[in-house]
């Protein structure tokens, strides 16, 4: 089937079959089109918790599906393709233990550290940092949660984006070091593990200096994910949702050079804006989705198969809705 047939058809399942579809930001147009709500992943798990829908299809990656049905048990969650997030993968249980295991061999005691999980992390994950006591965070309120698990005068063990921690410390006027990076953790507040996000990497000084230096007056906006240097030459750095914000209120005459995915930029003005790389920052993992993947995943619901259905046993879900709900009582 050509597209435009496959969009009739998921339509009709849609329809037919009481579902609803979601979509984050950096999906590819013709899937990101089809979506009730897009939004970033925690609006996305947020909205999606509350539809009415006994149905949802999740298109996005891995994680993200794991966040619904960590808020909503009973709903009934698949994704047209289970993708994986780089960063996610990055970091396992047994990843998290190994760096626990490093900072108590280099003299800090396990119940001397709290852990504060980025969103972008397993379910597994999320129950390992719930229970430690720990928090799950996004980009948007990472300093909110920070700050208030700085109050407990323990070692903050940041996983799993080490350029976040590293962002949040230096605005907080907090030290950081990476885990395992040959510097001593006792002396520093956050102790960030060492992953990253593949796309935000690729944003460089360099480029803020070509855009700068090509047109004069031009505003630099980053995602906190970016190299540490990066952010500290932006104009504004925020999350998705900020970022989209931000940009929307500009004059339309303001030009703007944006460093995150591709696809999102792309969307939010015809004009004066600009992606902050001389090559195409697309997540691999978010486009791996297409139409025919939905329709698949809708056609699996019409026949009883319910393929790529999102499952979590009920201790992991337990905990990491322990360390979700930490969050939202903030």
């Amino acid at each position: 089937m050509d597209n435009q047939t496959l969009k009739k058809e998921i339509l009709k399942l849609k329809q037919e079959l009481h579902v609803s579809i979601v979509a984050h930001f950096y999906q590819k147009d013709e899937v990101f089109e089809l979506a009730d709500y897009a939004g970033d992943s925690l609006q996305l798990a947020q909205w999606a918790a509350k539809d009415v829908n006994p149905y949802l299809v999740f298109c996005g990656v891995g994680f993200m599906g794991q966040s619904v049905k960590i808020l909503a048990p009973e709903k009934r969650v698949l994704m047209p393709k289970i993708a994986c997030c780089a960063m996610a993968r990055m970091i396992d249980v047994d990843y998290f233990d190994q760096n626990v295991a490093i900072l108590e061999k280099a003299g800090i005691a396990k119940e001397d550290i709290l852990p504060v999980t980025y969103i972008n992390s397993s379910a597994d994950v999320k129950a390992r940092v719930g229970m430690m006591g720990g928090y799950v965070c996004t980009s948007s309120n990472a300093k909110k949660i920070i700050t208030k698990a700085h109050e407990s005068n323990k070692k903050i063990l940041f996983v799993p984006d080490r350029c976040l921690g590293q962002n949040i410390a230096k605005e907080m006027g907090l030290t950081s070091c990476v885990v395992g990076d040959g510097s001593d953790p006792k002396v520093a507040d956050i102790l960030c593990y060492n992953g990253f996000c593949s796309v935000h990497q690729l944003f460089d000084v360099d480029d803020i200096a070509f855009y700068r230096a090509k047109y004069p007056g031009i505003l630099i906006v980053t995602h906190p994910e970016c190299k540490p240097e990066v952010c500290d030459l932006s104009d504004f750095v925020g999350s998705t949702s900020q970022i989209i914000e931000y940009v929307k209120k500009l004059p339309l005459d303001q030009k703007v050079a944006i460093g995150t995915e591709y696809n999102m930029i792309k969307r939010l003005r015809a004009e004066n804006t600009y992606v902050l790389s001389s090559s195409k920052p697309e997540c691999p993992t978010m486009n791996e989705t297409t139409l025919q993947d939905v329709y698949n995943v809708l056609l699996s619901i019409k026949e009883g198969r319910f393929e790529n259905e999102i499952t979590i046993s009920e201790e992991t879900r337990k905990w990491a809705y322990t360390a979700l709900n930490r969050m939202f009582e903030l």
